[in-house]
């Protein structure tokens, strides 16, 4: 409905924009050069930030931007996620027949074997990312720790970027998680869109949908940011729904009072 009222190409506020049409603040590409520079020199990186400020959308630019030739990325995200868990789905990613056995320590040397059979044999690179790592256990915090301590620290196997809310921070800086600080290379913490870059947002998300007038008046960017905070997937929420609801009532512009009821109608709960 919404494509033929507006003659959209595609749908601008959905998940599964290509990564080269997504919109980009100089605050997110300067976190995307950090995590190329983390994946290419096997470092250990946190990112933090509330939900839905576009920290697994930098993970997927990453993985988008890398050579498949020289990288391998392992996308992790599992709420329950154990030492054992995951030495499994890294192998299991990998495409390896090793799969541990109960056993945590056989799980790593097999992992780490691996790893460095990808090093040595076709030069690649292995990048683990952990998503909703603020959800992680205490042992599967402790285990980031010993992920990293090979070779007697001369040197890392792998890339390591883990992601998390806010939270993940302040777990972080509890004295027991001291060994896991020291360890780690780069911290950045995303934050939400400001009201100009909102309204860039959402023009730019048209411009890839094709259409060239602007749709949401200045008021309706006004009550999208209100709404919203800045935080992308509500934006993305908010203004699909206000563009299904102009679509149903033949309206070709969008204002703020559009978007306030759509919001307190359908989004509120």
């Amino acid at each position: 409905m919404i494509e033929q009222f507006f003659s959209f190409k595609h749908i601008p506020f959905e998940r599964n924009i290509p990564t080269e049409h997504l919109y980009a603040t100089p605050k997110f590409d300067e976190l995307l050069s950090r995590l190329e520079y983390v994946a290419r020199n096997r470092k250990f990186c946190v990112v933090t930030g509330n939900v839905g400020v576009g920290k697994t959308t930098a993970a997927r630019m990453l993985v988008a931007s890398l050579d498949p030739d020289s990288f391998r990325c392992i996308y992790i995200a599992d709420s329950a996620l154990t030492p054992r868990v995951f030495y499994w789905e890294v192998l299991t990613q990998l495409d390896s027949d090793e799969k541990p056995s109960f056993y945590r320590s056989e799980g790593k040397r097999k992992m780490l074997s691996r790893f460095m059979h990808l090093a040595e044999r076709s030069q690649v690179i292995p990048v683990i990312i952990i998503d909703e790592a603020h959800l992680l256990s205490a042992s599967m915090l402790e285990e980031t720790r010993f992920l990293l301590n090979n070779d007697m620290d001369s040197h890392n196997t792998m890339s390591l970027i883990v992601l998390g809310q806010s939270e993940l921070r302040a777990n972080l800086s509890k004295e027991k998680y001291e060994p896991i600080t020291q360890r780690i290379d780069f911290r950045f913490a995303l934050v939400p869109y400001d009201r100009a870059q909102t309204q860039d947002y959402i023009h730019s998300h048209l411009r890839y949908a094709g259409e060239e007038r602007e749709i949401f008046t200045s008021s309706a960017v006004d009550a999208v940011f209100n709404f919203s905070g800045g935080i992308a997937r509500k934006i993305n929420k908010v203004c699909s729904m206000s563009l299904l609801y102009a679509s149903q009532k033949a309206m070709r512009t969008i204002d703020g009072g559009t978007v306030d009821y759509v919001a307190e109608q359908e989004l509120s709960w």
